[in-house]
């Protein structure tokens, strides 16, 4: 039997030496990946999700026709600023959202009352009839023209600009209609979302006239102004993380705010 190699000299020569030293570094990078494969990286840093920033800004008409719906009118208010700062179970992500509240009238000019400014949702503080009380004329486009200005200081990446109303234009003076379509217009330009609810109202003309489009407007029966803005704060944080491009109503939202109703009962 011939033997591959040589033991003279009571060595083992270069070539069996080659072949255990590369058998053992074979092993051992095996096992490095094997281990590599069954050991999750520490190292890795945990995937954090911020909570999306928004500013919401509500404008509500406070003039005398609102009355009979005030009640109404304000708690949907305060249903919209406390959903928006809610996370439903199995939500993914979160909103930060802040909130400006304004009221407007006329009396010998624009009334013009911030309620809250910049709150936070997650820790709104419910408004009342003892802050606010339906009174005068209504100067729209006066106060659209404040409200923009105030968003336009405050320069939030994500703004939605809710503005409600019962009736149209009648006593501005600051601005005209033109002017609050500006203003407007300024706003669309930055990203952020307008939308029109009519309060027991169906004529949009005014909100057509400051380049308001069908899909951003609604009417709503007062009985179902609660449930409306809950929609549309859901429709806001949707908007807000970046799961919806825009905020708009769609006929399921029309048909739940009764917007048919409203308009054969008011003839609109």
């Amino acid at each position: 039997m011939s033997i591959p190699f040589s033991v003279s000299q009571g060595k083992k020569p270069t070539s069996f030496r080659k072949y255990i030293s590369s058998f053992f570094v074979a092993s051992a990078m095996s096992i490095a990946a094997c281990a590599s494969a069954e050991i999750p990286n520490e190292r890795q840093a945990p995937i954090v999700e911020r909570d999306a920033p928004m500013h919401a800004y509500i404008l509500l008409d406070r003039t005398g026709s609102m009355s009979s719906i005030w009640d109404e009118a304000l708690n949907s208010v305060n249903t919209y600023a406390t959903s928006l700062g809610t996370k439903e179970e199995g939500e993914r992500g979160d909103v930060d959202a802040d909130v400006t509240l304004a009221v407007f009238d006329a009396q010998d000019g624009l009334q013009f009352d911030v309620l809250r400014k910049g709150a936070s949702a997650k820790e709104w503080n419910s408004v009342t009839n003892d802050e606010a009380s339906p009174r005068g004329m209504t100067p729209l486009f006066d106060a659209i023209g404040r409200i923009v200005n105030i968003a336009e200081v405050d320069k939030p990446e994500k703004a939605v600009l809710v503005i409600m109303t019962d009736g149209q234009e009648n006593s501005s003076r600051e601005i005209t209609r033109t002017g609050a379509k500006a203003a407007l217009d300024r706003a669309r330009d930055k990203g952020w979302e307008v939308v029109f609810l009519g309060a027991e109202f169906a004529n949009f003309g005014d909100a057509e006239a400051v380049g308001q489009s069908y899909n951003k407007s609604m009417a709503v029966s007062k009985d179902k102004l609660g449930v409306t803005m809950d929609r549309l704060a859901k429709k806001s944080r949707s908007y807000a993380k970046g799961e919806e491009e825009s905020v708009e109503f769609n006929q399921e939202d029309r048909s739940i705010a009764d917007e048919e109703d409203v308009k054969q009962r008011k003839g609109q």
